[in-house]
């Protein structure tokens, strides 16, 4: 268990599409529950998906992922657009009070960002899967502790966003999150589609 949890951890924490928008969630203090719950429960599914073996299954066909590749490329290259954006539009950025988006935007966005991300599936399904699989019969206690992992982090960044609201109160903190997440969703987006 203690092998799941420190590769999970590992592995969830490095930043990207998912994370930054989880972060940027919690600081808004916007649907933070409903994201979340979504990042968290999704996790849980692909590494109970990737142990019982499915990440055999999705490596034999690899057309498979390569048709999320690309759709997964252009959805992470339009969200940075839409970053890009908000960054040069600072009216639109305060920390707290009128809320920018709904929790259906923000719900189809975490979907989207989970679920097109091949990314999810290469290190979720097959990575944690073929690690998990060398545990032998310890392979679901890997996953228990994978699993919490992946819980803890979204909870701790969606919730413990919220202590970097003061920072986050000025216009300039907001515009250099938001050009950060521009550039990461881009260039997500750029090496997965020059990778198909």
């Amino acid at each position: 268990m203690l092998a799941g949890f420190g590769t999970g951890i590992s592995m969830i924490i490095a930043i990207g599409a998912q994370n930054a928008f989880v972060l940027r969630q919690g600081i808004r203090r916007e649907s933070v529950l409903p994201v979340v719950a979504i990042c968290a429960l999704s996790d849980v599914v692909l590494i109970a998906s990737g142990v019982a073996g499915m990440g055999t299954l999705v490596a034999s066909y690899p057309v498979a992922l390569t048709i999320v590749a690309v759709f997964g490329g252009l959805f992470l290259i339009g969200y940075g657009v839409l970053a890009a954006k908000r960054a040069f539009r600072p009216s639109s950025m305060a920390a707290s009070g009128t809320r920018v988006g709904s929790t259906r935007q923000a719900v189809l966005t975490c979907l989207g960002l989970t679920w097109l991300n091949p990314h999810v599936y290469l290190d979720t399904v097959l990575i944690l899967g073929t690690i998990a699989a060398a545990h032998g019969t310890q392979r679901w206690s890997f996953a228990v502790g994978a699993t919490f992992a992946s819980i803890l982090w979204f909870i701790g960044l969606g919730f413990g966003a919220r202590f970097l609201t003061p920072l986050f109160a000025r216009t300039a903190a907001w515009r250099v999150l938001d050009s950060v997440i521009a550039v990461t969703m881009a260039v997500l987006g750029v090496t997965l589609l020059t990778r198909v």
